[in-house]
């Protein structure tokens, strides 16, 4: 079981045709299912492990954590040989990314599935200028270098403790990964390595929610 890029899957296809080889072979999705997807507005917590529910501005979302790990298990999926999953989270405060100096980081966040790790990356909420720059790995695996919320789909919300009166101290982002699957039921996890001894409160200091959870069932021919 791997994760692939469906485009790149899909390119790789029209590549092999485009040189003559398999052209009556490309691959269709004979079925693209929604069979599960949870925005906990309905304080919905039925198959997860490890999840409590509280309320960030105005959104009720799973979480906290530091250096937790969380699992929902999906069963009843009809017949498919692909999931897409997307995780939406919420990166809270001052997480640090890629600097491994055993005080303020490597912040880490993981998913991965049935006990497969499928990502591993890093985020960073610091400000980033010409002098100074805390870089962290997403969109990409760790330790890929990019500039601080890079690939977010929000950045303008406040922290939730250390810096909760300050604005972009949160940072949201919607995270798909598609993997070969084939049983009828998955579990998903996901979790986070978090350092901050350099902080007299890690929890205050950096944390993550869970703000929306989606798995789409595939069947290509």
């Amino acid at each position: 079981m791997r994760t692939i890029s469906w485009r790149n899957y899909l390119q790789g296809w029209a590549l092999f045709g485009m040189v003559g080889f398999m052209t009556s072979c490309l691959p269709t999705a004979e079925m693209e299912q929604v069979v599960y997807s949870n925005d906990f507005s309905d304080l919905d917590l039925a198959g997860f492990e490890n999840a409590r529910l509280f309320v960030f501005q105005n959104d009720t979302v799973v979480g906290y954590y530091h250096n937790e790990e969380v699992a929902v298990t999906i069963p009843d999926i009809p017949a498919h040989n692909y999931l897409k999953i997307t995780i939406d989270i919420l990166i809270h405060d001052s997480w640090d990314g890629n600097p491994d100096d055993g005080l303020g980081g490597p912040d880490i966040w993981y998913m991965g599935y049935d006990g497969t790790e499928v990502f591993r990356t890093t985020f960073s909420n610091t400000p980033c200028v010409s002098t100074y720059c805390l870089y962290q790995s997403y969109p990409n695996d760790y330790f890929r270098q990019n500039v601080p919320r890079s690939g977010a789909v929000q950045t303008n919300l406040p922290g939730r403790c250390l810096f909760s009166s300050s604005p972009n101290y949160t940072t949201r982002y919607s995270i798909s990964k598609l993997i070969e699957h084939s049983n009828p039921s998955v579990k998903v996890y996901m979790g986070d390595e978090l350092t901050a001894s350099n902080s007299p409160d890690p929890l205050c200091d950096e944390s993550w929610s869970i703000a929306k959870v989606e798995v789409e069932a595939i069947q290509t021919n």
